[in-house]
């Protein structure tokens, strides 16, 4: 039986059959809504709870991923119980030993896979586009992994590990709408689409600091009606990841890091990895970045 790869990630799992050039067939929410019973109502209804298995890359509720993966491969997949096949899973970088095996704990003794094997996303996301060295930046939902790759094999010394993400971003520009929109409600699929379909980065860090006078605001109607002005929020969710100190947070940018992990490899490798640099994740969307 072909295998199955899985990508579970913080906002997203994207799951399917191993197969060359095709997009996963299945890409849905990590998050869960489970039924509970409210042992503080005196009737004990059950209530629903949002439960989100996978915290900033790493797996923190494992009932809620067994069942998570219940539902992919025996309702999507078409796994049957008993006729199990083999699984590949994508890892982030820095995954503890003590996850690992948590993982694989879980697809022999609960799924009863037949083979099972986790590679490196850096390492995959190369694959993909044909190479085998290069640096990449992943900008998930809830972290940011830069990773130097030589000849198939991350550089974990060298590799950078950041707690923001998305997520992290979709939170400022909510901040930042509401403070030049009070009077307008969003939600957080509001925020989310508006960030998709409006933030950006400038070209420079110049040009940023130049957007309160030649910023022009854009009106947006929301679905319920009420009507949104974006101006310089757009730029600054964007500024945020070459400075991360618009979120709060004393670390450099991913510029700098990126240069520092590169830096930190065989000089060998220096203009390879370099030449071969790659933005991974959604949010990466919204980026321009390149190093001289």
């Amino acid at each position: 039986m072909e295998a199955v790869v899985v990508d579970a990630g913080s906002k997203l799992l994207k799951a399917g059959i191993a197969a060359p050039d095709q997009l996963p067939p299945l890409v849905m929410p990590s998050k869960m809504k489970l039924e509970v019973e409210d042992q503080q109502l005196a009737d004990g209804a059950v209530v629903e709870e949002v439960v989100q298995p996978v915290v900033r890359g790493f797996v923190k509720d494992w009932d809620a991923m067994e069942d998570l993966l219940n539902y992919v491969l025996y309702r999507n997949i078409g796994w049957e119980i008993g006729d199990e096949g083999q699984i590949l899973f994508t890892e982030p970088l820095f995954t503890p030993k003590t996850l690992r095996e948590q993982l694989v704990q879980l697809m022999f003794e609960k799924f009863n896979v037949s083979g099972f094997y986790a590679s490196e996303q850096a390492v995959l996301s190369l694959y993909a586009v044909g190479r085998i060295s290069g640096c990449t930046v992943d900008i998930g939902h809830g972290k940011i992994d830069i990773a130097p790759v030589c000849e198939g094999a991350v550089q974990h010394v060298a590799s950078k590990r950041l707690e923001i993400g998305g997520g992290d971003l979709t939170n400022l520009f909510a901040q930042e709408l509401k403070k030049s929109n009070p009077s307008v409600n969003l939600d957080t699929s509001d925020v989310e689409r508006l960030k998709e379909q409006y933030a950006c980065c400038t070209e420079d860090q110049l040009a940023f600091e130049d957007i309160e006078s030649s910023c022009q605001p854009e009106r947006h109607t929301l679905p319920d009606g009420q009507v949104i002005t974006i101006e310089k929020e757009r730029y600054i969710v964007g500024e945020a990841l070459f400075q991360p100190s618009i979120l709060g947070l004393e670390d450099y940018g991913i510029v700098h890091q990126l240069v520092t992990s590169v830096s930190n490899v065989s000089s060998e490798y220096h203009r390879q990895l370099l030449e071969n640099t790659m933005l991974c994740g959604a949010t990466a969307s919204m980026t321009d970045c390149s190093v001289e």
